[in-house]
């Protein structure tokens, strides 16, 4: 199991108010990035975001510095909301990645948990599903062909025009990210891409029946069973202790949550009591010391019958860098106890 790290790279003010320069942020997650490769931790996601609690509306800008600094980890992103983007410009700023980082860059497409993108980029998000179904049909005509030619509805046809520069990689990785709906697993599988599932809540064991139906699409479908991968996305936080680590992360995740919880109507902001069982041992939350954590990388793995990486979001609002640093480290340490 390959063991990395998430970032929305969040931007908001402490308990106090206070708040940390943009260009600082910038220049402590590429120290996070850096010690993440230097721990041996196999990934690295930027996931894209358009909104002001976060900096990651571009995520290959960041990837490309973090490949200049970086020697093994994989870079990704987690997610690139591909039915407001243009597929073409898609490919080409992640190939420029793999060359950049000599063969370490992946894509993991999504629709996105926010619509922001959608009036700012001028789509329609009643077609949000349709845009995305087509954008990534031509993506993945990207990877195959130099020279595509293309028909499209939403997005203008191509007609056998050169799409440039092209990858390290043969063949760019790229993972179809999902929420819980089946036909997004369904879909994974019928196409043959790796899945990656965002578990943000309630307990992982859940997502088995839809992790089967992935399979089993897969399968189906003919796709070389050697190269049918599952992956999770999951939210956590390490610290030398469970304690510390739940105490550092409960209130920045409750204050984010809770934010984004007023804008969807979700009620009553969460308790510490609802937290802790998220963070129980069958619950969705990666909190503790690296023991913990291990322990809870090895359930998640046995419940859902295997899984080939699980990306840890460490931060859920701003937590102080020297506190992500630790968990960095901390994360190394359990990813070698998972072995």
């Amino acid at each position: 199991m390959q063991i990395g790290i998430d970032s929305f790279v969040d931007y908001t003010p402490d308990e106090s108010g206070n708040i940390v320069s943009p260009q600082q942020r910038m220049a402590d997650l590429l120290e996070e990035i850096a010690l993440a490769d230097k721990a041996g931790l196999a990934a690295f996601g930027i996931g894209e975001h358009h909104r002001p609690d976060y900096l990651a509306s571009s995520p290959a800008t960041i990837l490309a510095a973090a490949a200049a600094i970086t020697k093994n980890i994989r870079l990704q992103s987690s997610v690139t909301v591909l039915s407001s983007d243009e597929p073409v410009r898609v490919f080409q700023q992640f190939a420029t990645v793999d060359l950049i980082s000599n063969g370490r860059a992946e894509i993991v497409v999504g629709r996105g948990s926010f619509t922001e993108s959608y009036p700012l980029f001028g789509y329609d998000l009643k077609l949000y599903d349709k845009l995305f179904a087509e954008k990534l049909d031509l993506l993945l005509h990207l990877r195959e062909e130099t020279n595509v030619t293309w028909e499209g509805e939403l997005r203008p046809s191509l007609h056998g025009e050169g799409v440039y520069p092209r990858p390290v990689q043969k063949k760019l990785p790229i993972w179809l990210g999902v929420g819980g709906t089946p036909q997004s697993f369904a879909r994974a599988g019928l196409l043959g891409l790796p899945l990656m599932v965002a578990v943000i809540g309630g307990e992982p064991h859940r997502f088995r029946p839809l992790i089967d139906l992935y399979r089993k699409a897969y399968l189906q479908s003919g796709h070389p069973e050697q190269e049918m991968k599952v992956g999770l996305h999951v939210l956590g936080f390490l610290a030398d202790t469970d304690q510390k680590a739940g105490d550092t992360m409960f209130p920045v995740w409750q204050r984010q949550f809770a934010k984004i919880g007023a804008e969807r109507g979700w009620g009553a902001p969460q308790t510490r009591a609802q937290f802790d069982g998220n963070a129980s041992p069958a619950g969705a939350f990666f909190v503790g010391s690296p023991q913990t954590v291990a322990a809870k990388l090895k359930y998640v793995n046995e419940v859902l019958g295997g899984v080939d990486r699980v990306n840890i979001q460490l931060t859920s609002g701003t937590l102080p860098h020297e506190d992500v640093m630790r968990a960095v480290e901390l994360l190394g340490e359990a990813a070698k106890l998972t072995v």
